[in-house]
């Protein structure tokens, strides 16, 4: 199925025909341009990545509000050393996923 993307917003349509106006800027059908074999490729082939990234950046969120209440929590120095550690560690792999998301982004890689 062909890839249309509006050149206002971003936003990737699947169809035979760009739509009448895009769902997301209202954009009118004259914005949408049909996407290479190639870019469509680069696209579809990222998807899984992509979403798999985004699904981790949600389970991150959550050891990060874990850690918080865990160092909060203070028990004792070795819990303490573990919570502070999984908070370094899902805010630096945070920033990595939101850094590697951006440059697929600016490679083609998103839609």
């Amino acid at each position: 199925m062909p890839l249309w993307k509006c050149s206002v917003c971003g936003f990737i349509h699947e169809g035979i025909e760009p739509p009448d106006k895009c769902p997301k800027c209202n954009a009118p059908r004259e914005k949408f341009t049909k996407l290479s074999e190639q870019e469509e490729q680069l696209v579809i082939r990222s998807r899984l990545s992509n979403y798999l990234h985004m699904r981790a950046l949600v389970l991150l969120q959550e050891l990060l509000e874990i850690a918080e209440k865990g160092i909060a929590d203070n028990l004792d120095p070795g819990c303490y050393k573990i919570f502070t550690e999984e908070k370094e560690f899902a805010l630096v792999t945070i920033q990595k996923i939101k850094a590697e998301l951006e440059a697929h982004m600016k490679k083609g890689k998103w839609g």
